[in-house]
């Protein structure tokens, strides 16, 4: 089993840079036409590959550098906690109104 190890590892890495130029848009492509590199993919499986992998596709920049364009978790995103207090206002202005009515119910019905 382990002696087609390698063989599996060059079948995978052409199968994944396949399917990423597939799934990359025409303007991140780099140098050539997609259906170009597609071809160059398949004719030359392991070449092809790492030639796509190297420098088919425009790259973003490393997460030090780029800006804050991914994912936030929630306790981190400004936005979200700030919806979170607008809501909870929000809420505690209908709680403070109906207290208000239950207190003038109140007086109304002790007079």
């Amino acid at each position: 089993m382990l002696r087609y190890l390698p063989f599996l590892l060059l079948v995978a890495l052409t199968v994944y840079a396949f399917i990423d130029c597939l799934n990359t848009p025409e303007e991140e492509v780099k140098h050539l036409q997609k259906v170009v590199w597609v071809l160059i993919v398949l004719l030359f499986p392991i070449v092809g590959a790492i030639v796509w992998l190297y420098s088919g596709k425009k790259r973003r920049a490393s997460a030090g550098r780029a800006r804050r364009t991914q994912w936030v978790a929630p306790d981190d995103n400004p936005e979200f906690l700030n919806s979170l207090r607008e809501e909870q206002d929000r809420t505690r202005g209908r709680d403070e109104e109906k207290d208000a009515e239950k207190d003038t119910d109140r007086d109304r019905d002790k007079d």
